[in-house]
Parts: C-alpha cells; structure tokens; sequence
C-alpha cells in the first residue's frame, strides 16, 4: 500500500510503498477513501508539542473507509461497513473517565496517527470499538473533517453550555472555525467571527455569521465590547495572543473555550487573575469530542444541518498540502481522496 511518513521532525513526509497491514484481536483493517489534514498532524510531523510520537508514524486521524477484513474477536463489525478512523484510537474503557463518558481523557489511550500509525495511507488497521459507522447519507470526503474539525468544534460548543441567545466570538475560521460557526448557530446563538483575512471571514457570513471581524485591520476585543462582549469565546487559532484577545472579549460571566493547540515554542497564554476572579470568568479546556459525539455531528450532517468546506488533494501532495495550511492559503479543510 501507499502511505505518508514521518521519518524525522526536520524532514519532510516521505510516500513510502508499505505491506497491507493484518488486523490482530480486536482490530479491522480498514480500505481509506478519504483523510483529512488536520493542524494537529502538522505538529505530529514537526514534533510540536511536549509529548512527541516516535518517527516513523504514519499521520492521519479523520480517515474514512470501508472494511475490509476483521480481526479475532470482532463480531460488531463486518465486512463492508464504511466507518471512520478519528483521533482516540483506544481507551482502556474502565477508568472512570471511561465510564462518566469523558474517554478522551483516558490515560491509557491511544491516538491515530500519533502513538499508533494513522489514515495518510491506503489501508489501516483500527480498534473495532472506537472506529465510528458513517452514515449512508453523509459522503466520506465530508466525513473525513467531521471526523476531527467537526467533532472538536462540537464539543466546544457542547462544553461551553451555550444557549439560544448567547454571543458567540469564534477566534480563528479556517478547518475548525467554518464548522464552529455553524454549531454555534445550530443552538441559537448570535455568532460573532474573527480571523485576520477577508476571505475566511466572507466565508463565515455565507455559513450565517452575525459579525465579523478582521483582526488584522481591527481590534477584536474592542469590536466584540461594542458589541456588548461576548457570552462565550472559543480559542481555535493557534498563537496564545488570540488566546489573549478571545479572554478579553469576554463580559462578565464569560467563558472562554480553549481548544487549538500552539506549537510548545510559542509559550503560555497569560491571564489576568483580578478580571478572571471579579468578573467571574470560566476558563474550558475542550479536548476532541467522543464516539458518541462524532456519531451526532454524523447525524446533523446527514440531516443537512452543516456544510464541510473543502478541497481534494492526491497523498502525493502531502507536503504541498502541509505548507498552504501553513501559510493560510487555504479556504477551509483539505482532504486526501485516497
């Protein structure tokens, strides 16, 4: 098979002609249709963050494919079910983050395309409990960011406890902010949208934003106060001043949702502890959703409730497609078509 490989932190990812996995006990291998990139396999290729996989990995956690064959063990899923590949990989399901519903938080988990290989490759195995169905109504190519992008942002807006009439400032519209914009809609709240560029934001009014706010030419904390400061703030831009700026925008009893993840070298995300303390603000921190949430965000998707904005690329243009992400030549979420 084809797959994307991360041979060293300073290397580009390598395309690498790999035998087809086995599934063991447990697993099913999976035939990919489609994978998403996420910003957070960017960090795994460039070893980012404190925790760092251990080259060679293959990347890739909001991969879409159909069964292929099941290992010993696996009755509830069969040959031929299309399902998705998403970031918690494996939790040990008996912790008591496991059984309060909280399985990402599990210790023992395992993620795909970090600490087990991932779906920038054309075949993968998977824990048969944790790949999620997908719908017949919803297609891969758009299951593939739902699977990441889409369950995170669900789960922001989910935490954040928001509700019909609330102000809603979403920092950074791109992969994740398109889709948090919408969920943030979905549950009636006035959405306010902030990025630095005009097309992310022109973007952002088509899929129902209220405002919007260019962050490049204004300042958003003073834009969100005449607005009448937001309810809630969901931090998905990764520098730790936007961070900053969405804390700042908020009004009393604000909570402010932090969800994108810096690379360790931009440092930490000061915060005032008098405004924190006086106007009682709620600082979240929001992890991906769970197997439960992503089959939701499935759901509405096929109810016809949310939009994936998108754009095919080909696995060989893995590293073309690394560099216009980061570079921000990008409209929304990219997704290999394997």
């Amino acid at each position: 098979m084809k797959a994307a490989v991360v041979i060293g932190f300073d290397q580009p990812l390598e395309l690498q002609e790999r035998p087809i996995p086995e599934p063991g006990r447990g697993q099913v291998l999976v035939r990919l249709e489609a994978c998403g990139l996420c910003h957070t396999d960017i960090h795994a290729a460039h070893g980012d963050w404190p925790v760092k996989p251990t080259p060679p990995f293959v990347p890739g956690h909001e991969g879409v494919g159909t069964v292929t064959a099941v290992g010993a063990g696996v009755t509830h899923r069969a040959i031929g079910d299309r399902v998705a590949i998403a970031w918690l990989g494996h939790a040990c399901g008996r912790c008591d983050h496991c059984i309060n519903g909280w399985e990402t938080l599990c210790e023992e988990q395992q993620n795909s395309g970090y600490s087990v290989d991932g779906a920038f490759a054309e075949y993968a195995v998977a824990d048969a409990d944790y790949v999620v169905a997908v719908p017949e109504a919803v297609s891969s190519f758009d299951a593939a960011p739902l699977t990441c992008a889409g369950v995170t942002t669900y789960k922001a807006i989910k935490v954040a406890q928001v509700t019909p009439g609330e102000r809603v400032a979403i920092f950074g519209i791109g992969g994740l902010g398109h889709l948090a914009v919408q969920y943030a809609r979905l549950v009636g709240a006035e959405v306010i949208a902030v990025d630095l560029t005009e097309e992310k934001l022109e973007l952002a009014r088509e899929l129902g934003a209220d405002h919007t706010v260019n962050a490049a030419t204004t300042d958003p904390v003073q834009a969100i106060a005449d607005l009448g400061g937001a309810d809630v703030a969901v931090a998905l831009a990764v520098t730790p001043k936007s961070f900053e700026q969405a804390f700042a925008s908020l009004r009393r009893g604000g909570r402010l949702v932090c969800v994108a993840l810096p690379p360790e070298i931009e440092g930490p995300m000061h915060l005032p502890i008098f405004q924190t303390v006086l106007f009682g603000i709620s600082v979240i921190g929001s992890i991906v959703g769970t197997r439960e949430d992503l089959a939701e965000v499935f759901r509405l998707h096929a109810l016809g409730r949310t939009r994936v904005i998108a754009e095919s690329r080909k696995l060989e243009e893995v590293n073309e497609s690394i560099d216009d992400v980061l570079q921000g030549r990008t409209a929304a979420r990219l997704v290999f078509e394997l």
